[in-house]
């Protein structure tokens, strides 16, 4: 298995029309077609792995669960920190 770090080669089929929407919008943002499409691919499962995070509350804990979501705490350093850390997701610089 290849480590975290390690650049592979991940190979795909497109068809012409597909290739050059994606090139064009590459091009748009001055990347190229590997990188925009390495970026949106991601971009794309992090938003389904966030969507499918599932778990199971009882009735109490769930009622007590949306109530700290409507009554969200008041802001403190240690809550600023938190917000402001690097998601894991992000990788390394």
């Amino acid at each position: 298995m290849a480590r975290a770090s390690e650049a592979i080669t991940i190979n795909i089929r497109a068809r012409a029309a597909q290739r050059d929407l994606i090139d064009q919008a590459a091009e748009r943002l001055g990347r190229s077609r590997s990188d925009f499409m390495l970026e949106a691919a991601c971009r794309q499962a992090e938003d389904v792995l966030l969507d499918q995070t599932y778990f199971a509350l009882s009735p109490d804990d769930f009622a007590a669960f949306q109530s700290l979501l409507d009554n969200p705490p008041a802001p403190t350093d240690r809550l600023r920190r938190t917000l402001q850390a690097k998601a894991p997701w992000d990788g390394d610089p």
